[in-house]
């Protein structure tokens, strides 16, 4: 099978206060179409900006698509003009973002904005919009849908709010679904009943899903595959169970070490020392290596390449890599201290 969506050497920038900052820089991914992918790494790492620069978004926030192709079934994304993107978004490719509380207008109903969608997009009457919306909204268990369509967000709780948006994101039968945190203000249940949902309507639809998340339950739960970015770089990229059974990187083992787990009776969580690079600033080196407990000497020097250190298991890491040379898990012997 072909692939859906093909990512090659994108790079996005912004202009600051501070000068310009390097946010995603030289990613590199692809989908196929029914697959699941996740993006995953602390906050400013650069999974929301990889999303945004996808969708076109990023020039409204002062950002800059400054190199890279986003390849979706032979059309390059970075070279659209705002028109063409304008009957793209939500159409081929639909997001749902971060926060449903603030991505929907509070003065609309929900129902005309489900309808915007179907209207601009497949040009249907009003009539027709609103019929297919409630039909949208029964497909996602929205109860009562006939009165509910006439009702305004504050009406409804985060979990319908997320599921509206879930709805509008669908109502074009896209081929590409980008989720920005779509759980990360739902409760542990609603989480679970919104994951079920995606991968219910994924099936349904056969669309391909790139998941943006710093919960590695999400990952475990919905993904395939899964890249980890640091730093507006991806560090480590493999399948879902290669990520939790062999890690090779040592920042995505600092992530799964953070995790809270069954039985836990430490009474501090483990936590990753430091804070991530200043991305307004040149990074010499490895990127994690101020952080990274087992660097060693070349790390501080040499940028690691992003390389296939065993078969379909790409991680940038000089230790990883002389690692996997050696059949060690870990070189202990040239360790330097942080």
């Amino acid at each position: 099978m072909s692939d859906l969506l093909t990512v090659k050497n994108l790079s996005t920038q912004f202009q600051t206060e501070r000068g310009i900052a390097h946010a995603v820089r030289f990613v590199n991914f692809s989908i196929k179409s029914g697959e699941t992918m996740g993006i995953v790494g602390e906050s400013g790492s650069g999974k929301s900006v990889t999303a945004k620069s996808i969708m076109r978004l990023v020039e409204s926030q002062n950002g800059k698509i400054v190199s890279g192709e986003m390849i979706l079934e032979n059309i390059d994304l970075a070279k659209q003009t705002e028109k063409h993107m304008q009957k793209i978004r939500g159409n081929s490719v639909a997001m749902i973002f971060q926060d449903p509380m603030t991505s929907l207008n509070p003065l609309l109903k929900v129902g005309s904005q489900i309808a915007e969608v179907l209207r601009f997009h497949k040009g249907m009457t009003k009539q027709q919009a609103q019929k297919e919306a409630i039909s949208l909204m029964t497909q996602i268990s929205i109860p009562s849908p006939e009165k509910r369509y006439h009702q305004y967000p504050h009406e409804f709780s985060g979990g319908m709010l997320q599921r509206l948006m879930i709805a509008i994101s669908l109502a074009c039968k896209p081929k590409l679904l980008i989720a920005d945190e779509p759980t990360t203000a739902l409760d542990v249940t609603i989480q679970a009943q919104i994951l079920r949902l995606m991968k219910e309507l994924q099936q349904q639809y056969g669309m391909a899903i790139l998941m943006i998340t710093h919960d590695l339950g999400v990952v475990a739960e919905i993904c395939d595959k899964v890249s980890v970015m640091y730093a507006g770089e991806i560090v480590e990229s493999t399948s879902v169970e290669n990520i939790f059974e062999q890690p090779l990187h040592p920042y995505t083992k600092a992530l799964m070490d953070s995790r809270p787990k069954l039985g836990y009776r430490e009474k501090t969580l483990k936590s990753i020392e430091g804070s991530p690079p200043d991305l307004s600033k040149e990074i010499n080196g490895c990127p994690f290596a101020p952080r990274c407990t087992v660097k060693i000497e070349k790390c501080l020097t040499e940028k690691p390449a992003l390389k296939q250190m065993v078969p379909s298991h790409w991680a940038a890491c000089h230790v990883a890599e002389a690692a996997v040379k050696e059949g060690d898990e870990h070189l202990d012997n040239n360790l330097i201290t942080s």
